[in-house]
């Protein structure tokens, strides 16, 4: 018999009643240090007072009205963001699947108010852009795809970091974008170099394609800039965001320039949650603290004393790990063991990973993780591979 949930999860036999800053509790009462965040959603932690404050505040106010009306915090959190970044114009959704649809409309409109027949959009072997329609035909992968035809057309995929490959497909005269991530996560903690995101950035301005970046999971201080295209010190022309802008509220968004964004004008897209004073407020506040220099660089600190441990840790048990990779706070432990194995003797020493493609275990702690934290997770990891090396 189907159970009441619908079963597309691979659910841990973990059921968590309260968080705590980078700790989660049991309903046993075990307290388990979590460095996956959410898979990156709780930039600032489990019950971070100030977003509680922030919520509980216009909770007691105002809590949906839709976009038929002006919404205050909708308004100041898109002024905000237009000053932090590259970008004009901000439409808010709830999530980074949504973000990866309108991303894909806004490129494909743009197009067409132009008078101009280039709807491909060149994406990378890897990449993960959500499950939507639109998503999975982005990604390309059989894994993804695979039952769910016919799929959108209109996607040309390249090998990943192949410099050639990239510069042939963006001359072929039907390609209007590209888009990628910055950082891979679910691919493996793939960073794309500074030099080809550089190139990709002055392939798009010579052959007149927009640059589609997808941080929905590298964004929002995750490698310790607010975005980390700006490593590159490049800007794109549309960016899909969601995952820690909202802080663990649903919360997503879609940058863009003025003139990537000019082809859509009133009717052409809508969201009937997007942009509500809930997610809004909650937004303002995270970027109110994780914007702060004085936080970024202690991002930065952090990271590397956390990849500094797992160099370490790397070089105790070679057997079970073959290497660290990621940027910031967004890190991957390349195993010899199966991830999956990894992340379940985790569950035993009460330490929390995320599992990734290419046989990646992923480390997505909480931007105010503090050493003596990243110290004990470590520790716990460490425990976890000797049970596996055993």
């Amino acid at each position: 018999m189907i159970p009441a949930v619908l079963p597309t999860y691979n659910r841990a036999p973990l059921s968590f009643v309260k968080g705590e800053g980078s700790w989660l509790i049991e309903a046993d009462g075990r307290r388990f240090l979590d460095l996956g965040a959410g898979i990156a959603v709780n930039a600032l932690g489990h019950a971070h007072p100030a977003l509680v404050e922030a919520l509980t505040d216009q909770a007691n106010a105002l809590w949906h009205v839709s976009n038929l009306y002006r919404i205050a915090p909708q308004e100041k959190l898109a002024e905000r963001l237009v000053e932090l970044t590259f970008a004009d114009t901000v439409f808010f959704t709830n999530s980074g699947t949504e973000s990866c649809e309108l991303a894909v409309k806004m490129a494909r409109k743009y197009r067409a108010a132009r008078g101009e027949d280039r709807p491909v959009i060149l994406t990378f072997e890897g990449s993960f852009h959500g499950r939507s329609s639109a998503g999975i035909a982005a990604a390309g992968s059989a894994k993804m795809t695979d039952g769910f035809g016919p799929l959108l057309p209109g996607f040309r995929h390249l090998p990943w970091g192949d410099p050639d490959a990239l510069k042939a497909a963006a001359a072929e005269p039907d390609v209007g974008a590209i888009l990628v991530e910055p950082v891979q996560g679910e691919g493996g903690i793939r960073p794309l170099e500074d030099g080809l995101l550089k190139e990709i950035r002055a392939l798009c301005d010579e052959h007149g394609l927009l640059l589609i970046l997808d941080e929905v999971q590298c964004g929002v201080g995750r490698t310790g800039r607010l975005f980390a295209h700006e490593w590159a010190g490049i800007a794109p022309d549309i960016m899909m965001v969601a995952k820690g802008i909202g802080g663990g509220f649903p919360l997503g968004a879609v940058l863009a320039t003025e003139g990537a964004a000019g082809g859509m004008t009133a009717g052409t897209h809508g969201s009937t949650y997007g942009g509500n004073p809930l997610a809004c407020a909650v937004g303002l506040k995270v970027l109110e603290i994780v914007a702060d220099p004085a936080f970024l660089d202690a991002v930065n600190r952090k990271a590397g004393f956390l990849r500094q441990k797992l160099e370490g840790l790397v070089a105790a048990h070679p057997d079970v790990f073959e290497g660290v990779r990621g940027e910031g706070l967004m890190l991957g432990l390349r195993c010899r063991a199966a991830n999956t194995d990894v992340v379940a003797a985790g569950y035993g020493e009460e330490v929390l990973t995320v599992p990734a493609a290419d046989n990646v275990v992923r480390l997505l702690p909480a931007l105010t993780i503090s050493e003596d934290e990243i110290a004990a997770g470590v520790d716990r990891l460490d425990a976890a591979a000797r049970t596996l090396a055993s």
